[in-house]
């Protein structure tokens, strides 16, 4: 079957690289784009997002504003190698993305050079340049449901099919690091995992310098996504009449799909719904052992309330909306992650094992 198909092979990085660590907030200018050696002004950048072709991600070729076409969890279903022309909105430069998707017989392989296939940068504010990383994750073929989910989902979390990564959680907790107090921006890594006040990047009351599509830069220059990547998908529920696709997939092997869903009962296409609610309705944060309590008034904390503005305000209330623990479910004998317009956006653990290129 690789045969079939010209397949783009990158370096790969360590995982340990291009996570996002201690520096996502660093201040430095990081590396040079080098995105002259590519082109200046890529020659569809304002190409319309609704005329793409939306079989892009299976077939091959340009997928620059390609939507995502396939429901298909099987990973050999999008063994190709695609290419994009985009712009650093922040620069104006040009670059070129490219990713292959290959099949080894039990696992498949995504590599890319991190450039997704949209133009990045609108409504940001990036510390860092955007620069090429090459990296490449592989994850099992045929994913298992693992009887006690995995909670720690630092690092990369999920690789898209436009060759961008997920990475959900930042590097800042209330009261860790050497920032003044309800201001921290880095310090909280793997040995906080189980931290209760680690600031969520997709809060309105924080502020991660996230772009339209909710991505940032990292200090080596790593284009990296929090949440939807309101790009990839038609987020548009109301005025759709299927399902959204596939558009990635998760460390364990999973497939990540798009936020609509065919309700079961009305047979309308709606948007899915997380089963995380705000903690005793909002009211105020409760003492846990060990850490400080965000107080309102402490920096930028906005209040003392459980109100979204850390990832521990939110806890899981079974059946209150469609997804499990991990924001997932079965629709017709597939296990898959949904993205969510709210808490936890994509995931908030892994349903089965994690391949360790993660």
């Amino acid at each position: 079957m690789l045969n079939k198909f010209r397949i783009f092979v990158f370096a790969a990085l360590a995982c340990s690289q291009i996570s996002c660590g201690e520096g996502d907030y660093s201040s430095n200018s990081g590396p040079d784009t080098g995105a002259e050696s590519y082109f200046d002004a890529p020659a569809d950048s304002d190409k319309d997002i609704e005329t793409v072709d939306a079989s892009g991600f299976v077939t091959g070729g340009d997928i620059t504003y390609a939507l995502a076409s396939s429901r298909s969890g099987n990973c050999e279903t999008y063994v190709n190698s695609y290419d994009s022309k985009v712009i650093d909105l922040t620069t104006g430069k040009g670059f070129s993305g490219r990713v292959g998707i290959s099949f080894n017989g039990n696992k498949c392989v995504i590599s890319s050079n991190g450039i997704p296939n949209h133009n990045m940068g609108e409504g940001g504010f990036f510390p860092n340049a955007i620069s090429e990383v090459n990296q490449s994750y592989e994850f099992t073929s045929s994913p298992q449901i693992i009887s006690e989910p995995i909670k720690n989902i630092w690092k990369v979390s999920v690789v898209l099919l436009n060759g961008g990564v997920v990475d959900i959680l930042p590097a800042a907790c209330y009261g860790v690091g050497n920032s003044p107090l309800g201001r921290e921006k880095v310090g909280c890594g793997s040995n906080y995992i189980d931290h209760p006040w680690r600031y969520d990047p997709m809060s309105s009351l924080n502020d991660f310098g996230t772009d339209i599509h909710n991505a940032h830069v990292q200090p080596n220059g790593l284009y990296h996504y929090h949440a939807n990547p309101m790009a990839i998908f038609d987020g548009d529920c109301n005025n759709q009449s299927t399902a959204s696709p596939v558009i990635g997939f998760a460390a364990d092997g999973f497939p990540v799909f798009g936020s609509c869903i065919l309700d079961q009962q009305t047979g309308l296409v709606r948007e899915v719904l997380s089963s995380y609610k705000l903690k005793d309705g909002g009211g105020p944060r409760k003492t846990v052992n060990g850490y400080q309590t965000p107080i309102a008034g402490n920096g930028n904390i906005a209040s003392s309330n459980y109100d979204g503005q850390f990832r521990g305000d939110y806890e899981f209330v079974e059946k209150s909306g469609d997804l499990d623990q991990c924001n997932g479910m079965t629709v017709d004998g597939q296990y898959g992650y949904y993205v969510t317009n709210s808490f936890p956006w994509v995931l908030n653990c892994f349903s089965g094992t994690p391949d360790d290129s993660f």
